[in-house]
């Protein structure tokens, strides 16, 4: 006799049942439900992206195929492809996003997560922006370019827990900067972003605010030194700490406080980088080395396009394109949190592929986390007894 429900059944329940009824409660996604719930969809969502179903098609028969292991998932009835494909339609997006942003929060305070690289205290966080491309004429609210769709993730990466603290979806023609302007950053903290952001109104408030940041110098950009630091000797690949101020005129009315411009030079590529930081204080290595961590938002992007479904949809609507987003965040958080917990020293590709692989396999998940590859006790199972062959010849002669 089974002891424990499916590893699927208890990955969701790491989502708590009750904060997400308060949220359907609070954005009112369950009215005219008829029959087919917000905590259906959101199975079925999460199904999608943990089972990498391909269409509504997929989503449905894969699940109608497990109908006796479903009652363990708090799901009612399998859904329709009309029911999934208007509640995907019309059930605001919205709701999907507070259930990311509230399993963050649990999570986060469950496990202490990464531990600091760096020995300032100062927060970390890298700011970017990844394209996923849609075709135009099926997606024609995905602006881009006049041929082409495309919606825009953009994203602040926290890096104690290197999981997104901000996330916001929009279509590919806004711009970055108009996305980091909406950030509330906390005084103190530190946010690495590429040449993208440059933004010297923006310098300006993060400066006023105590926000300091460090990003690539344009090469166009007009300044004059006003003073130079010793480079420290043993740093060769430090070649020079300046701090200028801007003499373009439209540049210096944006910002007209004095900045820092940093230059190091890059074995790897074997090239000069300049740097451009609000930050006085630190060392011109670290500043460097802040900047490479930005890389770490880069691995975040490639790594939720590689092992969840997020470059190709189910639904064609932009709310459809939202929700598919937002649970696939959620699924990362939850395979993330999986991760971490276990002992077993798993990638994160292969901890997905296996959870495919045994999404209905009856385990205890924590014992399977960290014994991946061993039989599971005899004493869970059952076995039914089944009847000889001989048996069954005789019963079909008479």
């Amino acid at each position: 006799m089974n002891r424990c429900s499916s590893l699927f059944s208890q990955m969701l329940g790491i989502v708590s049942r009750g904060d997400f009824s308060r949220k359907v409660k609070e954005f009112g996604t369950d009215r005219n439900s008829k029959g087919f719930s917000s905590w259906d969809q959101f199975v079925s969502m999460l199904f999608c992206q943990m089972a990498q179903a391909k269409s509504l098609r997929e989503i449905c028969g894969g699940l109608k195929s497990c109908l006796g292991k479903l009652v363990h998932l708090g799901v009612g009835r399998t859904p329709s492809k009309s029911n999934l494909s208007y509640s995907n339609k019309n059930r605001s997006w919205e709701l999907y996003e507070a259930v990311f942003y509230d399993l963050l929060r649990s999570c986060r305070s469950s496990v202490p997560w990464n531990k600091k690289k760096f020995r300032f205290k100062n927060k970390l966080y890298s700011l970017d922006a990844t394209v996923i491309d849609l075709c135009l004429s099926l997606y024609d609210w995905a602006k881009y370019k006049t041929t082409k769709g495309a919606v825009k993730l953009h994203m602040l990466l926290d890096h104690d827990i290197y999981l997104p603290t901000f996330v916001n979806i929009t279509d590919g023609k806004v711009h970055e900067v108009n996305i980091a302007k909406m950030l509330n950053l906390p005084k103190g903290s530190i946010v690495a972003m590429d040449m993208g952001y440059n933004d010297y109104g923006m310098f300006y408030d993060w400066t006023m605010k105590c926000v300091w940041f460090v990003t690539r110098m344009k090469g166009n950009a007009k300044y004059r030194v006003v003073s130079r630091s010793k480079t420290p000797s043993g740093k060769k690949n430090i070649l020079s700490d300046e701090i200028i101020e801007f003499t373009c005129f439209y540049a210096r009315k944006d910002c007209s406080v004095q900045l820092r411009r940093v230059t190091v030079w890059n074995e790897e590529k074997s090239e000069e980088m300049v740097f451009l930081t609000n930050n006085m204080k630190l060392a011109a290595s670290t500043i460097a080395s802040i900047y490479k961590e930005r890389w770490q938002i880069e691995i975040f992007f490639k790594m939720l396009k590689q092992n969840l479904k997020v470059k190709t949809f189910v639904g064609t609507s932009a709310n459809a394109v939202k929700i598919q987003i937002w649970t696939a965040l959620i699924a990362l958080l939850l395979i993330k949190y999986l991760q971490f917990k276990a002992r077993f020293a798993w990638s994160l590709s292969n901890l997905v592929a296996m959870l495919r692989w045994n999404l209905f396999t009856y385990r205890d998940i924590w014992e399977w986390l960290d014994n991946p590859f061993c039989s599971p006790p005899e004493e869970e199972y059952e076995q039914p007894e089944l009847p000889l062959l001989d048996s069954i010849w005789t019963a079909n002669r008479t």
